[in-house]
């Protein structure tokens, strides 16, 4: 078991096309976002575990003698089993969770302590850690917080127990496991996604672990080949939405406008997978037709998606504040609210980008700067992270 402190981050998720759509068989393409979760694993000799989640003011502590001592044979060794419904109730038992505890920390904690626990009990002891979490992604806007938490969590726990290897070669500041351990790290973290979730689609792990952009079509993940990193905003309306109502909505125009609704479906397809091809073509040789292209697509999925029902006020009032800077954008995800993304074009005057932002935040919404396309699972020196990530850990 290793003894050095980890460092180890993972990036969020937007689905570029095919929100909705790929409910129903079509092709979604879904990109890693370059705002990320990081973890931070510090190995320690005090009999305590130790989690920490300043993001939603959670720090909790278990003696690690008492946790030894639990009966942990409901866990399966060595094997990235689905968590049962009794498998949760009982990790509730030993999280010592109550009934007034927030959801978001009540999930955090179960999906810790079912990697912990399942990863870490091969160990003829189980280890004392602290371990700390910081993300720059909001939680609960569909950017896959949850998910690069748990896959933070599954590659730190792998690497400490000599599962996976650390990937930094010959003192490199970061680096990237081997396709092998990327699969483990991605089975494990889709277990921790399951105790939070119940029955997710594995998309968001997946695109945390190996980052870049995937494809995804009737449960199919596949990777595409060296996408480009593109800029884009990232706004949060911060209107609460339901995924599951704004899904059954969609299911339930079907049924009753087959006629209307499926070629809107098959038309959001065809989107996907003619960015899809765009995409392959910006990396091999970039020209600013295509750029143009990539907005014509955005503009007519933003179209089909209110023609679907998704849409919202705010997110309309998104797309007319960027469309009067000349900026396109749609929304990313359910829909109903969350949030939306607009494409950045390299020849962007900086200034027109910040006055952009300052409108879109004068509207009441969040924005970020940042890109898509990003790497995923990474390890990290201290010295390779940004200073603000940097004094975040540092601090807490």
């Amino acid at each position: 078991m290793r003894s050095e402190v980890l460092l180890v981050s993972a990036p969020g998720k937007v689905i570029l096309h095919g929100e909705h759509a790929v409910v129903h068989g079509k092709v979604a393409l879904a990109v890693a976002l370059n705002l990320r979760t990081f973890l931070q694993l510090q190995p320690q000799h005090h009999g305590k575990v130790s989690l920490h989640l300043p993001n939603i003011s959670c720090k909790r502590t278990w003696d690690v003698a008492q946790l030894q001592q639990l009966d942990t044979s409901f866990l399966e060794q060595g094997d990235a089993s689905a968590p049962t419904p009794e498998q949760v109730e009982k990790l509730k038992e030993v999280a010592g969770l109550t009934e007034d505890c927030a959801v978001t920390e009540r999930l955090a904690v179960l999906a810790f302590l079912y990697l912990y626990l399942s990863i870490c009990r091969k160990q003829r002891a189980l280890p004392s850690l602290d371990i700390v979490l910081w993300s720059e992604l909001p939680t609960g806007a569909g950017l896959g917080s949850s998910a690069a938490y748990s896959v933070c969590l599954a590659a730190a726990l792998l690497t400490l127990c000599d599962d996976i290897p650390d990937p930094r070669k010959d003192g490199a500041p970061t680096g990237r496991w081997a396709k092998e351990d990327l699969e483990l790290i991605n089975k494990w973290a889709f277990q921790g996604e399951r105790v939070i979730h119940g029955n997710p689609s594995g998309v968001d792990n997946a695109v945390s672990t190996w980052g870049g952009a995937l494809r995804f079509q009737q449960g199919k993940i596949s990777a595409l080949q060296r996408p480009p990193a593109l800029q884009i905003l990232l706004t949060n309306t911060k209107v609460p939405r339901s995924t599951k109502a704004l899904v059954a909505g969609v299911r339930s125009r079907l049924i009753k406008f087959p006629e209307i609704v499926d070629p809107l479906l098959t038309s959001i397809n065809a989107i996907s997978l003619e960015c899809e091809r765009v995409l392959g073509d910006l990396v091999a040789a970039p020209t600013p037709e295509q750029y143009l292209l990539l907005e014509e697509l955005i503009d007519m999925n933003q179209h089909l998606l209110n023609a679907l029902g998704v849409g919202h006020a705010s997110l309309d009032r998104l797309c007319q504040v960027t469309t009067a800077h000349g900026l396109h954008s749609k929304l990313t995800g359910a829909g109903g609210g969350g949030c939306g993304i607009t494409l950045l074009k390299p020849d962007l005057e900086r200034a027109e980008v910040e006055a952009t932002k300052q409108a879109l935040t004068s509207c009441g919404f969040d924005c970020w700067e940042t890109s898509i396309g990003a790497p995923g699972v990474s390890m990290h020196s201290t010295a390779s992270l940004d200073g603000p990530v940097r004094r975040a850990l540092g601090d807490l």
